[in-house]
């Protein structure tokens, strides 16, 4: 049976922060692909809830794992028993030092 997916405050501050700055600082089409990459994630979401442990374990103490959805961006996660929490979505042009956890 699939687990709901919980998007975290910061998650979905992300998701916001990514669109801001691609209709900030693109043109309207990089805007539209990013909004098609909706249909994406769902699909990547589906199969985390399905199977939370098909992507690597990157920290194993907080039992964070990483799911590449483009070569920009990334989703973390965490498998709890009832259901999966979505920590963050990662624009990977950011500086590494700047992700974090709560």
């Amino acid at each position: 049976m699939p687990k709901q997916i919980i998007w975290s405050p910061l998650s979905e501050e992300d998701f916001a922060k990514i669109l801001k700055y691609l209709d900030s600082e693109w043109d309207d089409k990089v805007s539209n692909e990013f909004i098609d990459l909706i249909d994406l994630i769902d699909e990547f979401l589906l199969q985390i809830s399905v199977n939370p442990r098909q992507y690597p374990l990157i920290h194993k103490k907080k039992k964070i794992r990483k799911c590449v959805i483009t070569k920009h961006n990334t989703l973390f996660y965490r498998d709890n028993k009832k259901q999966v929490d979505l920590l963050r979505i990662y624009d990977t042009k950011q500086n590494p030092k700047k992700l974090k956890f709560k």
